[in-house]
């Protein structure tokens, strides 16, 4: 990890590495972030979005509290994409984190051994509704949310929320199991993500409680699942999960979801569990409008107790378009500036303070959404797409998003390449060139599904995937 130059994020570095170890700090941190400290904000850098949700979902209390023991007080942390980062991570640390994903449910971590002995939610959720800022892009999820809270099991179950990543589906879920603390204190409820399902499933085999663990799941009024698509390729959890939810469902209680993409282009998910999903209510949390990007940056400088002028909060929400973490990424890079410059805060400083930003993400973000799409249709992650790994399903997923990103970015070949695990840029011209000719001659690809071995035709799987993106 990269540090600014003041002795604090120094000291807050060795404390996340001292609390997660040196191992898990060489695969997410070393080389692949920057930590930043202005005042009582602590910004972290990433070379993409994937980084930025693995280490958000799996660290961020850990930052939290190395943050506190450093300033001695409350902190925000938050996260901005800078590809530039992207070229200082070598392959090795790259086929490290594809590893890292893939043991994630092969080896279970102490604290779901934990969690597996306690029957009832005691982990405290940071999302809330009345925090989550509504707007067209995200109406009709809040309104199901809400109609949730007052109505569990009725109109909208099961429940399934999917959008690209920092959009808010996280907040939404979480807000609607507080929602039930503060309002609904007798409804039981459980938020887990698609990792640690699968992570207590592993447990409960290898320790014969599968009884404790099927009583957990299914003696519920609410089951919250984030990150479903995590169980894509992965047959046994996902047969589990099915009579899980078969279970809840029988019993007519709650069942809440979310993923990066429709049920329908989640690859390596079976049909049993496409079909339930499919005969609830599905909504789409898209990118923010205008008017929305404003009040989510007002919001966010409120919490960060600053003051920040109407016209400087129109042109960030004018030029960050893409997702809620980015517009909070390009905020807390604003401040740093301001508290280091101490210029006062105009268009004219941000322009200043974040014309590099601006410039270097705008293309990543759209990558990251191909990534992003690419990967959960074939059931992988894109760490995968980043690694060396060579197999047939693999390299099918790597090319096609390599071709997307061509077709649909202003990227180079060598950009490219260096977005997606620092390829070389002739591997990119190969790639498109072979999606090329299979869609001149309306070829068929194929791939593997824990089921069967899945064929489609090449230009139904780009016409699926590009509709998934403008979703």
């Amino acid at each position: 990890m990269q540090v600014a130059t003041n002795d604090q994020a120094s000291r807050i570095v060795q404390r996340i590495e001292d609390k997660i170890g040196p191992r898990r700090f060489g695969v997410w941190f070393k080389d692949a972030t920057r930590l930043d400290v202005t005042d009582h904000c602590v910004r972290i850098d990433v070379p993409n979005s994937f980084v930025g949700t693995w280490i958000e979902n799996h660290f961020a209390d850990h930052i939290v509290t190395a943050a506190r023991e450093v300033l001695g007080n409350q902190v925000q942390i938050g996260f901005a994409v800078d590809p530039t980062l992207a070229g200082k991570i070598r392959q090795p640390q790259l086929n490290r984190q594809a590893e890292s994903v893939r043991q994630a449910t092969q080896q279970p971590t102490p604290a779901s051994a934990v969690r597996l002995k306690t029957e009832t939610q005691t982990r405290p959720l940071r999302g809330r509704l009345d925090d989550f800022v509504v707007g067209p892009n995200s109406q009709m999820a809040h309104q199901a949310a809400l109609e949730i809270v007052e109505r569990p099991a009725g109109a909208y179950n099961p429940l399934f929320v999917h959008g690209g990543c920092g959009l808010g589906k996280t907040h939404l879920l979480q807000g609607i199991c507080n929602a039930f603390t503060q309002r609904r204190p007798e409804v039981r409820w459980l938020y887990v993500s698609g990792e640690e399902f699968t992570n207590d499933y592993i447990h409960a085999i290898r320790t014969a409680q599968l009884d404790r663990f099927r009583a957990r799941y299914r003696n519920l009024d609410v089951l919250v699942i984030d990150d479903v698509h995590f169980l894509a390729n992965k047959k046994a959890t996902q047969e589990e999960f099915l009579h899980t939810f078969n279970a809840i469902d029988a019993g007519n209680k709650q069942i809440v979801l979310a993923s990066d993409a429709h049920p329908r282009l989640i690859g390596q998910f079976s049909e049993s569990l496409v079909s339930r999903f499919m005969a609830g209510m599905i909504v789409c949390i898209e990118p923010p409008g205008f008017a929305t990007r404003c009040q989510i940056l007002e919001r966010r400088a409120v919490k960060l107790n600053r003051i920040i002028p109407q016209e400087v909060i129109e042109y960030i929400a004018q030029n960050v378009t893409s997702s809620v973490r980015e517009l909070e990424g390009a905020l807390l890079k604003l401040i740093a500036f301001n508290s280091v410059a101490q210029l006062p805060l105009t268009v004219a400083t941000a322009q200043k303070a974040l014309a590099d930003y601006l410039s270097r993400t705008r293309p990543l973000v759209t990558i990251s959404d191909l990534e992003n799409a690419v990967a959960t249709f074939f059931g992988m992650s894109p760490a995968d797409l980043h690694s060396t790994r060579k197999t047939q399903h693999v390299a099918l997923a790597r090319n096609i998003a390599m071709y997307l990103a061509r077709k649909h970015t202003t990227l180079s070949y060598p950009q490219i390449g260096r977005y997606m695990g620092n390829k070389n840029h002739a591997t990119v011209i190969l790639a498109c060139r072979r999606i090329g000719r299979i869609l001149a001659e309306d070829g068929v690809v194929r791939w593997p599904t824990p089921t069967c071995r899945k064929s489609m035709r090449l230009s139904e799987v780009l016409q699926q995937l590009e509709a998934q993106i403008r979703a």
